[in-house]
């Protein structure tokens, strides 16, 4: 296999463009892809008629107006080319069907933006983002509104939070007089997932209804010898990671990095970086392509962020950066930071905007599966902190006490083998405890789940650091000296903000109370995290940047409690229909031979011993009628939520429906290291994550 020659060979890319449209058209489409300009309507025509045309020679029959409607998904639906002409037919794709298409909106969440029957829905071609052949269908990347104009998608507001970021960071640019056009936000979002059997996988109910284990105690061997990560790929393993890369290669995915994660049959790929719409389209697709590939191996690609209690979960660490189109990186440091006016006052900007909207910042990754994961088995607490290291932390310190500060020497390390060269020490260490965290000239926010569109935690990055910097640059634009005015910015800010920096383990059982006397938000659930996006405050800032109207605001909060009260419910539904149906009778069938086998004992003359099988049953019927107890009060509880109020709906489900839904399992949990395997019908922790090979 060539790579190069492979490599995007499914993609209407920028070479295929200038190979297929007119040399005028050609550029008129770049300068709108490049620099933002606004899209001529009068080349749709010939752009539509070169991508059919190309299409067609990769096989399409169809094409499709693929979008990220607010379920976390993707859409399509499928138009041929068809279309009469006399007695047959020909194909055909229209600069107006390229542009916009129709789809019925009523059955998407739309958070009461739009009345249900109000049903009419547009999507509008992204032409920032290629579009691509698969499985015989041209997917053309969009954007979803419906026919009253309001976003009900994760990319039209995307787009307007890059506009707003370009915007705004272009004032703090042309103030320190660096040339610049466009400023780009660069995503590179790290992809972690599990791959099981399967076999394994289609008979637990749980697995197939929620993406993860509702019952299963702890296999004996986890992730405690630490010998999983980056360990040597097992074969099945690595001929899905093969098939997956040459997969997505095609599609130009940048496909780079692949290994195995801490935990038992837990991997990792991750791609490099590119602009963040395109990377938010790569990203979903990758997903699907995951899911398909794994499928052809008989495997099964989980992506809930807690398939398994008791082992790592699996995140989505979004690496954000910004730069612009002459290659400038405006979070890159340089060799001495302590002088680098610029890069000061844009960190500053980014401390405060995460300090200032920490709550909305939380809500933008907040999901029911995320919540498992969050503060547990390795990942980043729920509460919101920056971590800058060493070298950057020990400036901002200075800075905050008004001191003088002394950069320390570059240095140089070895192993202490004379064979082994000496090699630059990094200024700063890594710390996988934050979950927003510098690392070198990028931002690292580790807090996104594996399952996420990518989408939300950007657009409200995006929006507020646009609107940290709008701040600044009213404040400094008129000013004369512009180094004295930002310095003193710096300076006032870092002091006002120093309570969200953290610079230490934020796994450690210090650092909660600490937050929490800074005043730091530790929103555990989503219930509890996604309110404070109804808040005068937090709507505000996306109105001010253009990114959200305040309706399209509350409705996005809306759709969240309600796609997560709907979770909890689908999960404790299905808990109820396991326990009654598979676990509860299966450990009554056990317990019914331990007491024949009891029987049977006494029976013989002069009786014989029986007492580990007494005791066995006397545990195992005192478990399964908590087990019946916690069914029946779960039942319940689920019949007392409150329909219709999607507050009061999402904290009934987070404060009693999940604490019930935990007293079931521990009861089911216990029964299992207790029940002969004979009469467990389930496939166990152990079963699931060690039978792939």
């Amino acid at each position: 296999m060539n790579l190069p020659e492979i490599f995007a060979e499914n993609v209407f890319s920028d070479a295929v463009q200038k190979e297929t449209l007119p040399t005028e058209v050609y550029k008129a489409l770049r300068e709108t892809i490049e620099a933002g300009k606004t899209l001529d309507i009068s080349i749709a025509g010939t752009v539509a008629s070169a991508m059919k045309k190309w299409a067609v020679s990769k096989g399409a029959t169809h094409y499709t107006h693929w979008f990220q409607p607010l379920t976390g998904l993707t859409a399509e639906k499928h138009e041929s080319f068809i279309e009469k002409e006399g007695d047959g037919v020909i194909m055909r794709l229209t600069g107006k069907s390229l542009i916009v298409g129709e789809s019925d909106a009523s059955s998407f969440p739309s958070g009461g933006s739009r009345a249900t029957h109000m049903a009419r829905g547009y999507t509008a071609w992204d032409p920032t983002s290629p579009a691509f052949v698969r499985e015989g269908t041209l997917y053309i990347p969009t954007v979803f509104v419906s026919y009253t104009g309001e976003t009900l998608d994760n990319k039209a507001p995307l787009l307007r939070s890059m506009n707003a970021l370009d915007k705004q960071a272009k004032r703090l640019l042309k103030l320190f007089e660096i040339d610049c056009k466009k400023v780009s936000c660069t995503v590179g979002p790290e992809q972690e997932y599990f791959l099981i059997d399967e076999e394994q996988y289609l008979k637990r109910k749980d697995l197939r209804l929620t993406g993860r284990t509702l019952f299963g105690a702890n296999v004996a061997r986890g992730q405690e010898l630490e010998d999983n990560y980056y360990g040597a790929l097992k074969p099945r393993v690595a001929a899905f990671m093969r098939d997956l890369d040459n997969e997505l290669w095609r599609y130009g995915v940048t496909s780079k990095t692949k290994h195995n994660e801490v935990a038992p049959s837990q991997h990792e790929m991750a791609p490099i970086y590119s602009t963040v719409n395109t990377a938010v389209d790569a990203n979903m697709l990758t997903m699907e392509i995951m899911q398909c590939v794994a499928k052809k191996h008989h495997l099964v690609c989980l992506l809930h962020e807690k398939p398994f209690r008791g082992i790592n979960g699996s995140g989505k660490h979004n690496n954000w950066s910004l730069t612009t189109d002459k290659g400038f990186n405006l979070l890159d440091p340089g060799l001495s930071p302590e002088n680098n006016t610029f890069f000061k006052l844009v960190l500053t900007a980014v401390i405060k905007a995460v300090d200032d909207y920490q709550g909305i910042l939380r809500a933008s990754i907040a999901s029911a599966g995320n919540d498992h994961r969050l503060g547990a088995d390795e990942a980043p607490p729920a509460i919101m902190s920056v971590y800058l290291g060493d070298q950057l932390g020990a400036m901002v310190d200075c800075i905050v006490k008004g001191e003088n500060y002394v950069a320390p020497k570059s240095a140089q390390t070895s192993i202490g083998v004379p064979e082994s060269p000496i090699f630059p020490k990094d200024a700063t260490d890594r710390n996988r405890t934050s979950p927003f965290a510098f690392t070198g000239n990028k931002f690292e926010f580790r807090s996104l789940g594996s399952q996420a569109n990518v989408a939300e935690a950007n657009i409200c990055l995006n929006t507020i650091v646009a609107d940290a910097f709008g701040q600044f640059a009213d404040e400094l634009e008129g000013k004369n000296d512009i180094e004295k005015a930002a310095c003193e910015i710096v300076s006032r800010e870092l002091k006002k903000h120093y309570r969200i920096i953290y610079n230490l383990d934020g796994y450690g059982p210090e650092w909660e109370p600490e937050a929490k006397k800074r005043g730091l938000l530790n929103n555990k659930t989503t219930a509890d995290a996604v309110p404070v996006c109804y808040e005068d405050d937090n709507i505000g800032v996306f109105v001010r940047q253009n990114v959200f109207t305040r309706e399209e605001a509350v409705a996005r909060a809306d759709i969240k409690l309600e796609n997560y009260t709907k979770i909890i419910n689908i999960e404790a539904l299905t808990m109820i229909e396991m326990a009654r149906r598979e676990i509860i009778p299966a450990v009554s069938a056990f317990i019914e031979k331990l007491c024949s086998a009891v029987n049977a004992k006494k029976s013989v003359k002069g009786s014989l011993p029986c007492s580990a099988e007494t005791k066995l049953i006397d545990r195992l019927s005192y478990l399964n009628d908590t087990a019946d107890a916690a069914v029946e009060k779960l039942v319940s509880d689920l019949k007392a939520v409150k329909k219709g109020d999607i507050k009061k709906s999402s904290e009934a489900m987070a404060h009693v429906i999940i604490p019930d839904m935990e007293n079931l399992r521990k009861a089911v949990d216990e029964m299992e290291t207790l029940t002969s395997s004979e009469f467990w019908a389930l496939p166990t922790y152990f079963d699931i994550l060690y039978s792939v090979r």
